[in-house]
């Protein structure tokens, strides 16, 4: 009898342990659900690029997890990277897609309600934007090179602490072209709205927005013109990103040098380099709630790069966009993006004095 209640004990021992070894074997996200916090309005580029990697992305975390996507914008992005910070659950089962979250940190970092640097970083994407104007701002504009003749410009933005909105203006400012600025569009999608109104004649958008809206439409129908866009720098030279190779379109540098006849220097110009060194390196930055765990962030972090090799991705991403998003990521991206996240206390005087001292007219 003690024999059979032994082996009775074992049989239930070696039960368990197999059960507790299948338990240990199923993925994190096995049966669960995913939201997906974009920190920008829907329709605008940030959601475009956050609603493909979304659709794609699922079938590349092992478990496949249904995938919410839901809108959080208001105050540059700075909304929606404060919920998933702060409001966000830390179970792994939210994960923020964020525009400017990194040079918004940087430069004000009091405007946090969750140090930015704690979060858990799944991976990041450099980015770079287009500006065009429209054709008929007065005198009117044949080419790229007219937006030196333009009279009562107005230029919009987002919000005066937002990276789009520095960039504008330093471009401009750097030009020497007078200018009106109003801000407070809350998205590219309500901007290029306004453009297409005549309430504003220029505004920039990311690539992806540029090349799936603006270029088959506005530039197509001859409303607006391009006039340059950011290169990548990585904080000591230039390059130009693979989306953009073989345009007519220059890179701010360059159209700066073939109307001015020199390279551009001083304040605004260490101020725009040192944006594009932050926030075009990090342009979209996909980060979970501090404390997410960890099973959690490696099967993000593993997703992100199958994602990068998947074809059909690059199919839908290239027809929606003309672009096809390459993230970084790696078990050390939570050391690369915290190291990467300061600036020097000169150039944060600097622009937040310079975004500060200009009021938008709207």
């Amino acid at each position: 009898m003690a024999s059979l209640t032994l082996r009775a004990a074992l049989l239930v021992a070696v039960c368990a342990i197999g059960v507790s070894a299948a338990d240990a074997q199923e993925p994190f996200y096995k049966g669960k659900r995913l939201t997906l916090v974009i920190n920008f309005a829907a329709g605008g580029p940030t959601d475009i690029e956050g609603r493909l990697l979304a659709k794609h992305i699922a079938k590349h975390i092992d478990g496949q997890p249904t995938i919410i996507v839901q809108n959080k914008d208001g105050a540059g992005g700075i909304v929606g990277t404060n919920f998933v910070g702060e409001v966000g659950p830390r179970d792994g089962s939210m994960v923020g897609y964020f525009t400017g979250a990194a040079w918004k940190y940087v430069m004000e970092p009091a405007k946090h309600t969750v140090d930015f640097r704690t979060y858990e970083f799944v991976g990041y994407q450099p980015g770079s934007a287009v500006y065009y104007a429209r054709s008929d701002t007065p005198p009117g504009l044949k080419n790229a090179t007219d937006i030196l003749k333009a009279k009562g410009l107005v230029v919009g933005g987002l919000a005066t602490e937002s990276s789009k909105d520095l960039l504008i203006r330093t471009t401009l400012e750097l030009l020497e072209v007078p200018h009106k600025y109003i801000t407070g569009f809350r998205s590219s999608v309500n901007a290029r709205l306004a453009v297409q109104r005549g309430e504003i004649h220029l505004h920039s958008e990311s690539t992806p927005g540029y090349f799936s809206v603006v270029e088959p439409s506005l530039v197509k129908d001859g409303t607006v013109i391009p006039l340059y866009y950011d290169a990548y720098y990585d904080g000591t030279n230039f390059s130009v990103p693979d989306v953009m190779k073989g345009s007519s379109i220059q890179p701010f540098q360059e159209f700066y040098r073939k109307l001015k006849g020199r390279d551009p220097s001083g304040p605004l110009w260490d101020a725009y380099r040192t944006n594009l060194a932050v926030d075009s390196a990090m342009l979209r930055t996909i980060a979970m709630p501090p404390g997410a765990p960890q099973a959690a962030q490696d099967a993000l972090r593993a997703a992100l790069a199958r994602l990068n090799n998947d074809k059909e991705y690059a199919a839908d991403t290239m027809k929606a966009m003309q672009f096809v998003p390459h993230y970084e990521t790696g078990a050390d991206i939570n050391a690369r993006v915290r190291r990467a996240l300061t600036v020097s206390p000169e150039i944060r005087a600097f622009v937040l004095n310079y975004m500060r001292s200009t009021k938008s007219a709207k």
